[in-house]
C-alpha cells in the first residue's frame, strides 16, 4: 500500500513537472525579453537633395533600400541630416513631410515609377491618398513609433505578392523647405501662394482664389521670397532614416495600418451590385482667422466614418502641423480612443526647435482593452489655435489595429 502512494506521489510530481515545461516553453519564444533581443536595427539613407534658401525639394524615390525578406517592422524613424551626418534644425530646413510606402514592380521593367502595384494601407482614403506606410513631419523626433511586443506590421509574405515576376519594393516622398533668409517663415512653411508666386496647380489648371496655401503652391524647385539682398549656398542634405523589425514567426501578431483624414467626406454611390462606399480626402486644409480676440480662438474640425473590419487598438498617433492644439478619435459610443497631443520647441537646437511642433504624444493602450467593432463609426476631432490664419494644414491620425489577440493574452 506504502508503494501505491509512493507511486502516485512520483506521478503527480511528474505531471507538474511536465506542465512547468510545457508553459515554459510556450511562453519563452513570445516574451518581451525574447522578442527585443531578436530585434535587428538598421540606418539608411536616402538619395541626396540639393536646396538653397527659400527653395523647396519635395522628392519622390523609387526602389530604396529597406531590409528585406519576411519580417515584421516595429518601428521606422527618420530626420533630415547634411552631408556630415548632422541633424538639421527645422530654423534651416523645415521637414513638411516624409512618408515611405511598399509597392511591386515587374522584375523586367527598367523605369522605376511604372507597371506599380502599390500595397496601400487599410484605410480609409483612396484615390492614391495617404497609402503609406509610415509618415510624420516635423515631429518625427519626438514621436514615438515603436510598436510593442508581441505585435508587428508584416511584409515580404511571398504569398502577398503578386503572380507575374514582382518584388517587393519601398518608396519614399520627402517635402523639405529651406527657410534661410525667407521675409515670412511661417508663411513658407504653410505654402502660402503669394510668397511662392505660385498660380497654377501641377497639371496647369488654376487654382482657385480661396485657395491661398497649400501643397500646391510648394512643389518641387519652386523659391518663397527672401529679405532683399539675402544670399546663401547650396547645400546638400539627406533624409536618413531608421528601421526596426525582427523576423517574422509565429509568434507576432500582425497589425493592420488605419489612417483618418479630418477632411475625409464619405460618399455612398449606386452601383448594379450594391451600395459603394467612397472616401475623399481633401488631406490638408485652412484655418480662418476668428473674429474674435483672445486664448478662446479655436477652430474645431470633426468627421464621422465607418471602420469596416475592426480590431483591438495597438497604438494610435496624430500628425499636426504649426498651430496645433491637439486631435482626438472617438468611439462610437464616445469613448476616448486616442488623444494626440502637439509638442512643442522651446530652444533652437535640433529637436527642440522654439515655436515648432517637435512631437506629438502617442497611445499605447494595453492589448485587448480598447477593441472597435466591425462597421463601429468613429469621430476624429483636430483643433487648432485660429487666434491667425493657417494654411496648408493637416488633421491626420493613425492607429495600428490587430484583428486578434495572442493566445496567451489573458
Amino acid at each position: 500500500m506504502k508503494k501505491c502512494f509512493v507511486f502516485q506521489d512520483w506521478l503527480v510530481s511528474w505531471a507538474i513537472f511536465q506542465l512547468l515545461l510545457l508553459v515554459s516553453v510556450v511562453q519563452l519564444p513570445h516574451s518581451a525579453a525574447t522578442f527585443e533581443k531578436n530585434v535587428k536595427s538598421t540606418v539608411f539613407l536616402s538619395p541626396k537633395f540639393e536646396l538653397g534658401p527659400g527653395s523647396v525639394a519635395n522628392k519622390f524615390y523609387f526602389d530604396v533600400d529597406f531590409p528585406r525578406g519576411h519580417i515584421a517592422l516595429k518601428s521606422f524613424n527618420a530626420e533630415v541630416v547634411d552631408e556630415a551626418g548632422n541633424p538639421v534644425p527645422l530654423q534651416e530646413i523645415y521637414l513638411h513631410h516624409w512618408l515611405v510606402e511598399r509597392y511591386y514592380h515587374p522584375k523586367n521593367v527598367t523605369d522605376p515609377s511604372q507597371n506599380i502595384v502599390w500595397a496601400r494601407n487599410s484605410g480609409l482614403c483612396q484615390d492614391n491618398t495617404l497609402g503609406q506606410n509610415f509618415g510624420l513631419g516635423s515631429e518625427t523626433r519626438k514621436t514615438a513609433t515603436y510598436i510593442p511586443h508581441p505585435f508587428g506590421i508584416e511584409i515580404g509574405n511571398p504569398a502577398e505578392i503578386p503572380e507575374g515576376g514582382y518584388a517587393e519594393k519601398w518608396f519614399i516622398n520627402v517635402h523639405a523647405i529651406d527657410t534661410r533668409g525667407v521675409q515670412d517663415r511661417i508663411g513658407c512653411i504653410e505654402c502660402r501662394c503669394d510668397l511662392y508666386n505660385v498660380t497654377k496647380d501641377a497639371d496647369g489648371n488654376p487654382l482657385s482664389k480661396d485657395y491661398i496655401g497649400g501643397l500646391d503652391c510648394c512643389p518641387d524647385n519652386v523659391q518663397c521670397k527672401l529679405q532683399k539682398g539675402f544670399q546663401g549656398p547650396k547645400k546638400s542634405f539627406y533624409l536618413r532614416y531608421t528601421v526596426k523589425w525582427i523576423n517574422w514567426n509565429k509568434f507576432v501578431v500582425p497589425v493592420k495600418i488605419y489612417i483618418f483624414d479630418v477632411t475625409d467626406t464619405l460618399k455612398i454611390s449606386n452601383k448594379s451590385q450594391g451600395i459603394s462606399p467612397k472616401h475623399d480626402c481633401l488631406v490638408e486644409y485652412q484655418v480662418e482667422q476668428c473674429s474674435k480676440k483672445g486664448s478662446s480662438c479655436v477652430d474645431v474640425q470633426r468627421t464621422s466614418l465607418p471602420m469596416e473590419r475592426g480590431g483591438y487598438v495597438i497604438y494610435g498617433v496624430g500628425h499636426q502641423h504649426v498651430g496645433a492644439i491637439g486631435s482626438t478619435l472617438y468611439g462610437q459610443d464616445g469613448k476616448v480612443i486616442c488623444t494626440s497631443i502637439p509638442k512643442y520647441g522651446t530652444g533652437k537646437e535640433a529637436g527642440n526647435e522654439k515655436g515648432y511642433v517637435v512631437g506629438m504624444s502617442t497611445c499605447y493602450p494595453k492589448p485587448g482593452s480598447i477593441k472597435i467593432t466591425n462597421g463601429e463609426i468613429v469621430t476624429l476631432e483636430v483643433n487648432y489655435s485660429s487666434i491667425k490664419m493657417h494654411s496648408g494644414v493637416m488633421g491626420l491620425f493613425y492607429i495600428l489595429v490587430a484583428e486578434d489577440l495572442p493566445p496567451w493574452h489573458s
